[in-house]
């Protein structure tokens, strides 16, 4: 990590405002990046970046290092962007009727990636989208959700067989997408 970019974390610990707002302005187009990827729509990333942002500021000062504070945000922006998506499939599944059930034009019809990936249960989504969507290293994931590399690899692994399984077979009546 930069000598000035820690330093800089350390005087946000301390108090200074400006020095947050600075190391926030730096990692802005990754936290949306990251956020637009798992929420897809761009209310919901500023809701969970904005939720991110206030929840890093007041608990700043627990950081025990301060070189890792970008992956520390991330981390926050990650689980509030998968909070939002478990409230949301609970308003959506009580507020709106079902919607029709995708019926294949043909026995050929496939599932689309982004559909299949959005279907995964969400730890092996996170790191799907981490690795393949946000070009993160299986290393930096596993630091960013405080897991082994061998737990994500093995994820990452479940979660491609699930993937391939799903794009290879048409898609049954009974799936919504």
């Amino acid at each position: 990590m930069n000598i000035d970019l820690e330093t800089e974390v350390k005087r946000a610990q301390e108090g200074n405002k400006d020095a947050f707002i600075a190391l926030i302005k730096k990692i802005e187009l990754r936290m949306y990046n990251i956020a637009r990827s798992i929420v897809k729509k761009d209310e919901d990333c500023a809701d969970a970046i904005q939720e991110t942002i206030l929840k890093a500021y007041k608990s700043l000062p627990t950081l025990k290092n301060p070189a890792f504070f970008n992956t520390w945000v991330c981390r926050i922006l990650i689980n509030e962007c998968n909070t939002l998506l478990r409230k949301k499939s609970r308003i959506i599944a009580m507020a709106e009727p079902p919607e029709p059930v995708y019926t294949p034009k043909s026995p050929d019809d496939r599932m689309d990636l982004r559909d299949a990936v959005y279907r995964l249960e969400e730890a092996q989504r996170t790191i799907i989208i981490l690795h393949y969507f946000q070009d993160l290293p299986i290393r930096e994931i596993a630091e960013m959700l405080e897991l082994s590399e061998g737990t994500v690899k093995t994820r990452l692994y479940r979660a491609r067989m699930t993937l391939s399984r799903w794009l290879n077979e048409p898609v049954p009546r009974e799936v919504r997408l």
